[in-house]
């Protein structure tokens, strides 16, 4: 092995050991504080959330934080069994890629062999986790299904995406990364269009909103906020889980909003109605618009990277790849890039808890704070989440505020 390559190893592996080390120690942080807080309702919510909610919501967060400590020990496994460990050099003995159809399978082959290696996961996640705390309503039947379809999916959307990245690699010059971007870029804003229309019926129903009076007032905060939709639907959430969200999904004409039926069983029609303006807000200050230029220059810098390594022999080799080619450089980039990524998750976090404050005033604005508020506590109590998280977890992990931040923002913005 080369100097190169083994400095490099040596760098991968203390960023490996570093992010490990990192997460487990924030999951133990977060448990620590979690149940600490568990026999008591912060004050502002005692009125709104029973002590037998509060206690389940600690359990719950425990139970998944325990979880996530396993999951990231199995993850760095995967990892170092199909890099250093050999397992890709199998493959690529298996699958040799002489031919551009034969570079293809094996990167497919690649990603589908991590994905059966972390199935174990997902299934103890919904059939162990979720079971025991009453969430779960996937059957194992609906599970394989899922998993038949996700695969079916990455397949007809990656096989391309693989076979266009190495044809530019082997006939695109120096500059085939700027290409492969482009197509990158332009099959992301595609999907994001497609989604609701050809992905997204194939995991659950759609059927739009009947009730009319509050149809009526969804249509009048439409007209209201100047937003054109391409439907109000109620999604068939109850089918795989308990837990209630809503979500917007979409581009131009495509544009929709979802409600987990759970969700509409849940709330009145002032919070049914906030909750929507809080998703509409995300649309009308160009969060959406912002988000996918965001990833559409994270990933211009994710291509010129990889075709940087492609052209260091050391990175392959560093890997644990005996044969470096131009598809086991796109495999492992792929496989090692969220190992050096991860220390950024704050900066992301941070970004995605500034535009949910912001969608929160505008909820304020064209609906009602006070619903807005209301609605997070009726969630927050459904879906078994903490009131007591960890700031320091919570600001690694997650996308959205604590609801204690949120609640406390509507009210003093409402003076």
């Amino acid at each position: 092995m080369s100097a190169e390559a083994s400095l490099f190893r040596g760098l991968f592996l203390a960023a490996l050991a570093l992010s490990l080390a990192l997460r487990v120690w924030l999951s133990l942080r977060q448990e620590r504080h979690v149940l600490a807080r568990r026999e008591e309702v912060p004050a502002p919510f005692r009125g709104a959330i029973p002590l037998d909610a509060h206690r389940k919501a600690a359990d719950y967060t425990a139970a998944r934080t325990r979880f996530g400590r396993v999951a990231a020990a199995w993850d760095a496994a995967v990892l170092l069994l199909l890099t250093l460990g050999g397992g890709l050099d199998i493959l690529a003995r298996i699958l040799p890629g002489g031919s551009l159809p034969g570079a293809t399978a094996f990167v497919l082959a690649a990603f589908l062999a991590q994905g059966i290696l972390l199935l174990p996961l997902a299934a103890w996640r919904t059939f162990r986790i979720e079971q025991r705390f009453g969430f779960n309503r996937t059957t194992p039947r609906v599970f394989a299904l899922d998993v038949a379809k996700g695969l079916l999916v990455a397949g007809v959307i990656g096989a391309p995406l693989a076979l266009g990245a190495l044809w530019l690699v082997a006939g695109g010059g120096e500059h085939w990364w700027l290409l492969a971007w482009a197509g990158w870029f332009l099959v992301s804003v595609l999907l994001a269009w497609a989604y609701p229309v050809l992905v997204a019926p194939l995991f659950n129903r759609f059927r739009p909103l009947e009730d009319a009076a509050l149809e009526a007032r969804i249509r009048a905060l439409l007209d209201r906020t100047g937003f054109r939709s391409g439907g109000i639907l109620v999604m068939d959430g109850s089918r795989r889980s308990k837990h209630a969200n809503a979500y917007f999904t979409g581009l131009g004409r495509r544009k929709q909003v979802v409600f987990f039926d759970t969700l509409r069983e849940l709330l009145t029609p002032d919070e049914m109605e906030a909750v929507l303006a809080h998703e509409l807000g995300h649309f009308k200050l160009r969060h959406v618009r912002v988000r996918l230029l965001a990833g559409a220059a994270m990933s211009f810098a994710g291509f010129a990277i990889l075709a940087w390594l492609l052209r260091r022999p050391w990175f392959c080799e560093g890997l644990g790849a005996g044969s470096p080619s131009p598809q086991m450089g796109l495999v492992l980039f792929a496989l090692a890039a969220p190992v050096l990524g991860f220390v950024l998750n704050p900066l992301f976090t941070a970004w995605s808890r500034r535009h949910e404050y912001q969608a929160d005033a505008f909820a304020a604005a064209h609906a009602s704070g006070d619903a807005m508020a209301g609605a997070l506590v009726k969630l927050t109590g459904h879906n078994a989440s903490t009131l007591t998280p960890d700031p320091l977890h919570s600001a690694f992990h997650d996308t959205h505020p604590p609801v204690p931040l949120r609640i406390a923002r509507l009210r003093a913005a409402r003076g």
